[in-house]
């Protein structure tokens, strides 16, 4: 498995993946308290080669887990820690129960043929093997704030969501000075929104910003410090305004998307994501209520075409 355990403070750690787009996430690890672990991968076998180099350093198994959010490439490993305290937000838990399944991921990547515009989406699901995955929702619940007692330090489980979802937390280390931000941050990656609005996600960078951390460890994408999170909100506030200029001359979302120019942020990976922040900026300008969950399938169809039309473009 291409990982990397990389220590980031005294007895804490970060699991990195290279970034190559769809699921290739990022965990971490304080080897405090019994063993807390930061979110799962999105497979069982990544999961089990994670917690392997976990053992490497803290051979007992861990305590506990905490889940940023429910998405699957940050929890459908989860089943792995059996006998640890799975730790959430309410609508984490909520919206695990309710998320798309691990057998039509599967049922999706070994589809022969590919369906239609979904080709790159299955190639890219094609790294994983979704098979025996478990849903396991976290069960130790909480609202606004979580304190972890680690022994001699804690790790304060902060909710700033809705966000990227509406059950975004972030773990914070204040004598590590390390947080770990779930998908609230996207380093060097474009991001993908669901639920909340632009305001939120910018409150909730804010908040990273204002802990002061030395160490942030994105969801997705290499390690950084508040000039990455400062760097994403950057990218938000520039998609936001342009979409506006779009919006206000009646043009539409997707036509937004291809004419707006990327500049500094086009060598981002996945940078066809673009029309999923689109979309949530013409929800916005719309009125429309931002609970409504998108529709998933049509965004990655059109995706599909954005990569295809930004590759054309670099090869002239």
């Amino acid at each position: 498995m291409e990982m990397e355990l990389t220590l980031i403070a005294t007895d804490v750690y970060a699991c990195l993946q290279p970034e190559r787009g769809l699921g290739w996430s990022n965990s971490g690890f304080v080897a405090r308290g019994g063993g807390l672990v930061v979110d799962t991968f999105w497979d069982l076998p990544r999961t089990r080669a994670m917690l392997d180099l976990y053992a490497g350093v803290h051979p007992a198994p861990p305590r506990r887990l905490v889940n940023t959010h429910h998405n699957g490439d940050h929890t459908w490993g989860n089943q792995l820690l059996d006998g640890a305290e799975i730790i959430g937000h309410r609508l984490c838990a909520e919206s695990m129960k309710k998320d798309i399944a691990p057998e039509v991921l599967q049922q999706l990547a070994r589809m022969v043929p590919p369906m239609p515009g979904l080709e790159r989406t299955a190639k890219a699901l094609g790294d994983y093997d979704f098979s025996g995955v478990r849903i396991t929702p976290p069960t130790t619940l909480f609202e606004q704030r979580l304190d972890i007692d680690l022994g001699e330090s804690r790790a304060e489980v902060l909710y700033v969501g809705p966000a990227h979802t509406a059950g975004d937390a972030i773990v914070h280390l204040p004598d590590s000075r390390v947080v770990f931000a779930g998908d609230v941050l996207f380093n060097r990656c474009t991001p993908v929104g669901w639920e909340g609005t632009y305001a939120g996600w910018f409150a909730a960078l804010d908040r990273i910003v204002d802990l002061q951390p030395d160490v942030v460890v994105p969801g997705h994408g290499p390690l950084t410090d508040v000039a990455g999170v400062l760097g994403l909100k950057a990218y938000f506030e520039y998609v936001l305004a342009e979409s506006k200029r779009f919006y206000e001359r009646g043009v539409g979302e997707l036509d937004a998307a291809r004419r707006i120019e990327l500049g500094p942020y086009a060598d981002w990976t996945e940078p066809e994501r673009l029309i999923f922040n689109v979309r949530r900026a013409y929800r916005e300008f719309r009125g429309e209520a931002f609970d409504v969950p998108l529709d998933a399938l049509a965004l990655l169809r059109e995706a599909a075409d954005l990569a295809a039309e930004f590759e054309a473009r670099r090869l002239v």
